[in-house]
């Protein structure tokens, strides 16, 4: 057995995929796989702001993918929202202020339908979460985990509209968040009485380390694969 740290890349089945919006444009992505079964769900990841460095491959997300497949059996779908750039490649178009990306997840959702992989669970993280929260309220998703919401372009007339949507809304929110900490987190989503907040200790906006990353991971495992949590730390 090997200690799973940082840079472990444990066995899935990676396939390189391209999404096409309803305004023509190509996005690129990749869908990584458990190898040897069909998944029990897949996560549908939204990156942080492509405007600060954010995108497919941001850490929390590279290391989902990663892990998950052999960990918990879960599918990862990650891509590059228009006009974002990673060490994958460019998606077409500008980056349109968290409005026109509303078009990527529907073509992202619309990929997934076609491959009927299972559940589909959104995990945006910072501007990822104000995509899933503006969007997802009426989509075909099981619920939407949120990493570190700024609650910046996502307004309360966007978190009511999750209310009796029998879609699961999960915000995990660091104790040192600079943007949402945990006290004003629970505030702003308590107008959806079935949200939950989870307040992650010690932990600031970028889950730096891999204390963090650990406990990002476990708790998107106990919501969308609750018999494989804990994660392991060797495998």
């Amino acid at each position: 057995m090997i200690e799973i740290t940082s840079s472990t890349e444990l066995p899935s089945k990676r396939e390189v995929i391209t999404l096409r919006t309803s305004d023509n444009l190509t996005l690129i992505g990749e869908l990584a796989l458990p190898v040897n079964n069909a998944p029990s769900a897949v996560l549908l990841t939204l990156h942080p702001l492509p405007t600060h460095g954010g995108f497919m491959d941001s850490h929390i997300l590279r290391k989902a993918a990663n892990r998950l497949p052999a960990l918990a059996n879960l599918a990862v779908l990650r891509f590059n929202t228009r006009g974002t750039t990673s060490p994958q490649g460019t998606s077409e178009g500008v980056f349109g202020e968290g409005i026109t990306e509303q078009l990527d997840l529907e073509a992202a959702l619309d990929f997934l339908a076609s491959r009927k992989l299972g559940p589909v669970w959104l995990v945006g993280w910072s501007f990822g979460t104000e995509l899933a929260i503006k969007y997802g309220f009426d989509k075909d998703i099981a619920g939407a985990i949120l990493l570190s919401p700024p609650l910046h372009r996502a307004k309360d007339s966007d978190l009511v509209k999750w209310i009796g949507s029998n879609r699961k809304l999960v915000a995990i929110v660091p104790e040192h968040d600079e943007y949402l900490a945990p006290k004003e987190a629970i505030v702003r989503f308590s107008v959806v009485p079935e949200a939950e907040v989870i307040a992650v200790d010690g932990a600031k906006h970028l889950w730096v380390g891999e204390l963090a990353t650990r406990t990002v991971l476990n708790e998107i495992v106990k919501i969308v694969a609750p018999g494989s949590y804990p994660l392991p730390e060797k495998f």
